[in-house]
Formats: C-alpha cells, structure tokens, sequence
C-alpha cells in the first residue's frame, strides 16, 4: 500500500500506550520479538477472510468469545481446553439453531492488553499507573510492579505461541470431532431446563450425522476437525509492529501475532495511530462501534480501512447497551448502505451493558445481555441488513462475574467466585444459554 509502512502510525497521535521509563530496553525487547517466528501464518488469514466473508453473506456465522484479559498465570492445559470446550458447545448449539456453519474465533492467544479509563489509578493517597494487562505492568499495586516492564512483551509472545501450539494440537487430534460432543462437555446446570433441550440438540445432530454415513457409506471425516482462529485487541502498537512482515508469495503486509485484529471504541479516531496502522495491514479487522459513533465517521473509516470493498476484510462490531441499540445502530446501518460497502455486522452485547453494584463490584446483567442481542437481531432484519455474529467476553470456569442466567445469579453470589481482572464474563452455563436463546429466537425469526 503506497504512503504507508508498518512505523508510520508514529506521526500520529497514539492513545492507550504505555510509557517506559528505559528506552533502550525497550528497544532491546522488539529487536528480539521481530526476530521470532511469527504466530500465524498468512494462509491462515486468508482462509479466515473467505469464511468472514461467507458470513457477511449471510451464508455462515461468526462466534467470537473468550477472556476480556487473559493472564500469563492462566497460560494452562486445562483453562484452555475449557474455553475450547464452551466454544465448541455453542457453536453447535448455533447449527442447530442457524443451520449454518459457524467460524470460531477466540479472544485468546493475545488478549493481553487493556485500553484503561484514566493512565493512573490512587489507593489510600498513593497512585500508580493504572493495569494495562499482563503484557504491559502487573496487577499488584505497588511501583515495581506497575512500571512498564518491556520483557512482558516476549513473555506475551510466548504465552500465546503455547496457547495456540496447544490449540492446534487438539484440533489436530479431533478434540472438536462432532462425532463425540459428549467429550466437551462442562456439567451444564443438571437443574435447568435447557439442559435436556441442549442434549436433545446434541442427540438431534448425532442422528443426523449417522444417517447421512449411512447413506454415503463412509464416516464424514471432515466433522473430525474444526479450525478456530486468535484474534485480540490491537492495542499496544510497537508490540504489533514487531510482529508485522511481508511474506512470500503475497503483496502487503500481515500482522502476524493473531488471524483477527480489532479496534477499540476509544482508539478508531480516524486521524489517530490505530487507524493508520490498521489501514495498511491486510488482516481481518475489526471496528468496534459505540454510542460515539456517527454515521458520517463510519462512512470515512470504511473509505480508510475498506476502499476496496475487499470480502471479509471488516467486521464492524456493535456495543451499545439494551437501552440505547434501538436509536444508535439503525443509522449506521444505513451508513454502510450509502456506502454501497459490505462488511460484517458482529454484536457485542457486553460492553455496553456494564454496571457497578451498590458495593462497588462491576458486573454484567445476563437480561440486559440477551436483551441487546435480541434487539439486535430484529434491527438488522428490519433494516434489509444480516446480523453474522456474536461477540462475547466468557470463560470455561464456573466464576460468578455477571448476574441472572439459569442459576440466577444474584449481586450476593458475585463475590463467590469474582476472578476477572477486568471485566465481568459470562461464566460457561450463561454462555452456553445464551447460545441456546440466540438459536431459539433465530429459529422463530425463520419460522422453523
């Protein structure tokens, strides 16, 4: 792309970023991570962008969920393969309900950082640079470890090649095979009424794909595996930098520490840095869309990051809240229309929807978070346009960060089981019925 290279976002103003008290060691630390080998590769953007593409079509759907922060200490066998699993249980709950494919993409493998408030947070008179994520400072309040440490970027680096390294190797080794979905499972709530609706689901598509081995005579080998891709918040933008290269074969650049990368709500200031980093990587990208934007600036971002009309190439990722999807999205919607682009509409029903408990706690209510989804599928039917998928911020675990959901969660329960460093996530039994809900009202939308 003419006028552009990977640093020339550095003559823009650049929100969010850290600032580290020892240049040179910082300058030592992606000297190293540019010489690493890259997370992902090309090919594998690119097949992500065929499947986004079919999904703008509304030919597939995209599931994209996972931590709102992960954390180096979490780096483990068993919370990953739990992630997989909730992830793995609501696509197919999604077939069912959608009856098409699903593409799964994860918040995971390069979740690392966070855009913060304020740069500063004060305890008791003393204030500290704010947690960034574990790519940047760490959580303990104290000066050392608040500081900005750069070998935080190569252990991120790290961290994420052992996630997906790990990711691969079940995907390989048919963790995700439809055949046996009862290996996924999670001990969804025995008490809860979607339970036996959710098995009946599972039995439904187990007779399905006996039957048509039965007819074709072979087992149907490619249900055996299913491909999930990494994406995360481009945040920290030397970390990205470092990781963006050529590759042979193939014209442009590709930023290849994650297939997915998005733009944040308080980064997509069309003259600031993210976006002219953005405007030259040939990713998948994503814009996340709030209450701020107007119509008009989501008519010049699609003639920044999309002037090509290229397919798959933008997911533009809603986030309004329940109260306030009804009069923000529809404009935009007729934006892109205007435009004659087209790009994937994704909704994020959390990020919206947060908010603070009497005590101080911030949380999420599971009402509110199926309310915006709802509202969101209706807007886009009636507006002539097609919902392609969901966002979520979630969790294999059995935390207790939002409120509602089958258990009904109440604002007592949150301390239970509160672990997100960040933000509230549904926890895997709100997840999985959210899923279950998302099916049921697409099938009474299309009359099945």
């Amino acid at each position: 792309m003419y006028d552009w290279s990977p640093l020339s976002w550095r003559d823009r103003s650049a929100l969010q970023q850290p600032v580290y008290p020892d240049l040179a060691a910082l300058e030592g630390a992606l000297e190293r991570l540019a010489k690493l080998p890259p997370l992902v590769t090309s090919w594998e953007v690119e097949a992500l962008k065929g499947e986004l593409a079919g999904a703008a079509r509304g030919e597939r759907f995209l599931l994209q969920g996972g931590d709102c922060s992960e954390s180096f200490a979490e780096c483990e066998a068993g919370i990953i393969a739990n992630q997989l699993k909730i992830l793995l249980q609501m696509s197919l709950v999604l077939v069912y309900g959608t009856r098409k494919r699903i593409t799964r993409v994860g918040r995971f493998a390069g979740q690392y950082a966070k855009p913060r408030s304020t740069d500063t947070e004060t305890r008791s008179g003393v204030t500290l640079p704010s947690y960034r994520g574990d790519l940047i400072n760490r959580i303990a309040f104290t000066g050392a470890d608040r500081t900005p440490d750069p070998e935080l970027l190569l252990e991120g680096y790290k961290r994420s090649a052992l996630t997906l390294n790990f990711i691969r190797s079940l995907a390989a080794a048919g963790f995700a095979d439809l055949h046996h979905p009862e290996n996924w499972d999670l001990g969804f709530v025995s008490h809860s009424a979607l339970a036996e609706e959710y098995q009946a689901m599972v039995r439904s598509i187990g007779e399905s794909l006996r039957f048509m081995e039965a007819i074709s005579g072979t087992r149907i080998g490619e249900m055996g595996r299913v491909d999930f891709y990494s994406s995360h918040e481009a945040l920290h933008l030397l970390y990205e930098t470092a990781q963006t290269r050529r590759v042979p074969r193939r014209p442009g650049w590709y930023d290849l520490s994650a297939h997915f990368l998005w733009l944040g709500d308080r980064t997509r200031g069309l003259s600031g840095a993210h976006v002219e980093y953005f405007r030259g990587i040939r990713n998948a990208v994503g814009v996340k869309a709030g209450p701020s934007l107007e119509p008009g600036e989501l008519e010049e971002i699609l003639g920044v990051l999309h002037p090509t009309d290229e397919p798959g190439r933008l997911t533009i990722i809603h986030r309004f809240g329940a109260g306030k999807i009804a009069r923000c999205l529809p404009p935009l919607v007729e934006a892109v229309k205007r435009s004659g682009k087209t790009v994937l509409w994704c909704c994020d029903p959390m990020h919206g929807n947060n908010e603070t408990t009497k005590s101080g706690v911030k949380t999420r209510s599971f009402a509110n978070i199926l309310s915006e989804l709802e509202q969101a599928f209706e807007i886009h039917r009636e507006c002539g346009s097609v919902l392609g998928g969901v966002h979520f911020e979630l969790t294999g675990e059995n935390v207790t960060e939002c409120t509602g959901g089958a258990r009904g969660l109440t604002e007592e329960d949150l301390s239970r089981a509160y672990r997100s460093q960040v933000d509230p996530r549904l926890n895997y039994e709100q997840a999985l019925e959210m899923a279950m809900r998302i099916a049921r009202h697409l099938s009474k939308l299309n009359g099945k």
